[in-house]
């Protein structure tokens, strides 16, 4: 069943390869959607795809790419479906 999330990403997670990362793990798992930095210092994405996949992805989101960044939170909520073909960085 395909399941629309937003999920917010707080931490050190500009400037420092994130969206890249996220983007590239959403194709992995074959979501999509969009990714963007946030005035506040966070990430905000929007993410759409199986429900199995959507969870494995926030697995990996949790740890984050590692280097310099550092993810403290992550919080997911139901948001109506979208009209996407592909996972864009914003």
């Amino acid at each position: 069943m395909i399941q629309s999330y937003r999920i917010d990403v707080y931490g050190v997670v500009q400037g420092v390869g994130f969206r890249w990362f996220t983007q590239q793990t959403a194709n992995k798992y074959h979501l999509v959607g969009w990714v963007c930095n946030n005035s506040n210092g966070s990430v905000e994405m929007r993410v759409q795809g199986q429900e199995i996949n959507v969870n494995a992805f926030i697995d990996v989101i949790n740890q984050g790419p590692g280097y310099y960044s550092r993810v403290d939170k992550v919080i997911k909520q139901s948001v109506a479906p979208f009209e996407s073909n592909n996972f864009a960085i914003k």
